[in-house]
């Protein structure tokens, strides 16, 4: 059979959960979710078609190969990939109700004036000029970009503050929709941008981590060929954790045990 994506086993990452109809995989951080200019070999789906290829092939392009949602090159964690046609049109279709859960952890500058709140602010893309590269006279990169804006499409994130450290915090947000960098330009929105975060902070911040100091660590999705609920976690990057005693922060997973008990 002939792969639409090129299989490349030098792609590595973690499968959280695997059953007949889904795959939940672990995207480390500055790896790109799927093939794209300058990717076309080096992306998450190239990885998973390796093994996966000759399944998620017969599902097609219009059905993504399987892929279910994106996650931000720079962002870390849990990704679903349904591995059949029915499974994939019952999942998208949750996503597209707002039924599945997606969670993130994101490390702060500050605090938020709430200790938790719901985000809802409209979103709009645009080509634009990371904050890394907005003291360059001219040559800056053009990206894709998102800001808030009253002709943007209508975006929530909801969020808790889970601890505070030294200038940071460590909060657990959850994407309410699913707009482009959402948790990161409404995070910064209210004065809280992410660490590490090249697109939406300000120098300092930015340059507090080495890599974006957020993680998709948790996804609840009901089952869709059996009954049940699923819910699959991954734990918080190693490359971060030095981060994390810098500023005087907890482990999440402690803090989240602790949460939820």
């Amino acid at each position: 059979m002939r792969l639409s994506i090129k299989p490349n086993d030098r792609v590595t990452f973690k499968v959280r959960y695997e059953s007949e109809a889904i795959l939940v995989l672990d995207k480390p951080c500055g790896l790109v979710t799927q093939p794209g200019l300058g990717h076309d070999r080096s992306s998450l789906m190239n990885g998973l078609f390796v093994k996966y290829g000759p399944e998620l092939q017969k599902l097609g392009s219009e059905r993504d190969y399987g892929l279910l949602h994106r996650l931000d090159k720079e962002t870390s964690g849990l990704v679903m990939v349904a591995r059949t046609i029915d499974a994939y049109d019952k999942l998208r279709a949750a996503f597209e109700a707002r039924e599945i859960r997606k969670f993130y952890w994101a490390v702060v500058k500050d605090k938020p004036k709430s200790d938790s709140g719901v985000i809802k602010k409209p979103l709009a893309e645009f080509q634009g000029t990371p904050q890394s590269d907005r003291r360059q006279l001219s040559g800056g990169r053009t990206l894709k970009l998102c800001r808030v804006s009253s002709a943007g499409k209508p975006s929530a994130t909801a969020y808790r503050v889970l601890s505070t450290g030294v200038a940071a915090s460590l909060l657990e947000c959850r994407a309410l929709t699913g707009r482009l960098h959402q948790v990161r330009v409404h995070l910064a929105s209210m004065g809280c941008p992410i660490l590490g975060d090249d697109y939406y902070a300000m120098q300092g911040p930015r340059e507090a981590a080495n890599r974006l100091a957020l993680h998709a660590h948790r996804i609840v999705f009901t089952n869709p060929i059996a009954t049940g609920e699923i819910d699959v976690r991954s734990p918080f990057p190693k490359e971060l954790r030095g981060l994390m005693k810098k500023l005087g922060l907890p482990k999440p997973e402690m803090v989240q045990k602790s949460a939820e008990s």
